[in-house]
């Protein structure tokens, strides 16, 4: 993973290694990927899931409290609770199975720094153990940013950050996702890209500062962010 600022030790590259042997057998009987390929599963997973340290350059040294909202199979909070352990990791999703999962993988990995949820983003932002407790949000392919937006920004207090992982062609959900983000508080600092290894692509980590104070209607009910984005 020389693309990044920092090297693995050699245990947190075999952590790495067995998180994949797991990922692609438990794949077999569970849909958690459509990558399977390793070295594809390096670029598109485990690499861009770190590539956080490039929009957080002191990620490796600060203690930051992160929310990986609809983290899927674990990504990026995995990978970036086995390279940063000094990151207290809280990983979101709605689906059980998947989170079974990861809870497997952490206790095999001896990954203390994370706890993992079952839930919905909209029931989680209303209780106040989670509500404006982050400095950082994180999602990886979630839904487009006026949604996402509205799931995030909550968890964030004031001041912190909300860092969607986006495609190449993020300039229209960011003018799309303008009103939200007044509504909400938000304000794009900067957009930082980066190159997945082997040519694979462009990615874009954007960079949204909670501003100040976020009304508690949002996010709104189960459903009506994705069905009717502000």
């Amino acid at each position: 993973m020389k693309v990044l600022p920092f090297e693995l030790s050699g245990e947190q590259s075999e952590n790495f290694y067995i998180f994949y042997q797991d990922l692609i057998e438990t794949n077999k009987v569970m849909n958690l990927t459509a990558i399977t390929e390793m070295k594809e599963v390096i670029s598109k997973h485990f690499v861009d899931s770190l590539s956080l340290v490039l929009a957080v350059p002191d990620l490796p040294e600060k203690a930051y409290t992160i929310l990986d909202l609809g983290t899927g199979a674990g990504f990026p909070g995995i990978p970036l609770a086995i390279a940063f352990p000094n990151l207290r990791l809280t990983l979101l999703d709605s689906l059980n199975k998947r989170i079974r999962f990861i809870k497997t993988e952490c206790e095999k990995l001896g990954l203390g720094n994370i706890e993992a949820l079952h839930g919905r983003a909209e029931d989680f932002a209303r209780d106040h153990d989670y509500r404006e407790k982050f400095d950082l949000c994180v999602s990886r392919a979630v839904a487009n940013l006026s949604t996402l937006s509205e799931y995030c920004l909550p968890f964030i207090h004031k001041n912190g950050l909300f860092i969607p992982y986006k495609s190449e062609k993020a300039d229209e959900e960011i003018h799309n996702a303008e009103k939200a983000l007044s509504l909400l508080s938000g304000r794009l600092e900067k957009t930082v890209p980066f190159e997945l290894p082997d040519q694979e692509g462009i990615r874009n980590l954007l960079v949204i500062r909670k501003t100040g104070y976020i009304h508690n209607r949002y996010p709104r009910k189960a459903g009506l962010p994705s069905k009717e984005p502000l």
